[in-house]
């Protein structure tokens, strides 16, 4: 599996590899890629961190909280 060059992903897009190594700072558990709402979300400490020009914000004060 090769990563698309970021010059050739729409923009906003995140690098899947990238993804797939993002862990949750708080739970260090897996995240969820949310493209419609440019979200990761961890669901075992129930906050979803923003996406902001295709850089993942993965600050605990900067997540939106999940209901």
């Amino acid at each position: 599996m090769s990563t698309v060059p970021a010059t050739e992903r729409p923009e906003g897009s995140v690098d899947p590899k990238l993804l797939e190594i993002l862990v949750c700072p708080l739970t260090k558990t897996t995240l969820e890629y949310d493209a419609a709402r440019q979200e990761l979300i961890s669901r075992k400490a129930k906050l979803a961190y923003p996406i902001r020009d295709g850089i993942p914000i993965m600050l605990p004060e900067e997540a939106r909280r999940l209901d």
